[in-house]
């Protein structure tokens, strides 16, 4: 099987090679930079909300859940509803967003409440991270297109 080919570039030549490259380049430091302010605030809820040694983390569970709200919800409007510069999707869902989620937070809390001798609060841990997640991402589309849906249908009349 090939890969799809753009007829307008031609990597043959040099200077459309050093474009291409180059291209990336904007949105990688869109995505760094949503990803500190991501990390940031994720570092901000872990400092203002603790969790003791081995106790449920609460924190990383409703950073998680609520960041998976948060993807749901913008997605959507995103695709369904609005139109951004280019640069917005990957800045707010990939970088902020997918900086504020952890999964190695998630990873290392479980691994500290099995050392801990907490085997039953990770296992807990362990399903309802992302069991939380998956219904938080699937509650913010869905709200959000009901919202779209009666803002429609209220324009419309």
């Amino acid at each position: 099987m090939t890969e799809p080919v753009d007829p307008d570039v031609d990597l043959a030549e040099a200077r459309q090679r050093r474009e291409s490259r180059r291209a990336h380049y904007g949105g990688l430091a869109v995505i760094a930079a949503g990803g500190a302010i991501g990390a940031g605030a994720r570092y901000g809820a872990a400092l203002l909300w603790p969790t003791a040694a081995g106790s449920f983390p609460w924190t990383t569970l409703g950073v998680n859940a609520s960041g998976s709200l948060l993807i749901g919800i913008f997605l959507v409007a995103l695709t369904e509803a609005w139109t951004a510069p280019a640069w917005v999707r990957p800045f707010f869902a990939t970088g902020v967003l997918g900086g504020f989620t952890t999964f190695s937070t998630y990873c290392l809390d479980i691994e500290r409440l099995v050392t801990g001798g907490r085997a039953d609060l990770a296992l807990g841990y362990l399903v309802a991270t992302p069991a939380a997640a998956l219904a938080a991402v699937a509650a913010g589309a869905w709200a959000t297109r009901r919202l779209l849906a009666a803002t429609t249908a209220r324009r419309t009349r």
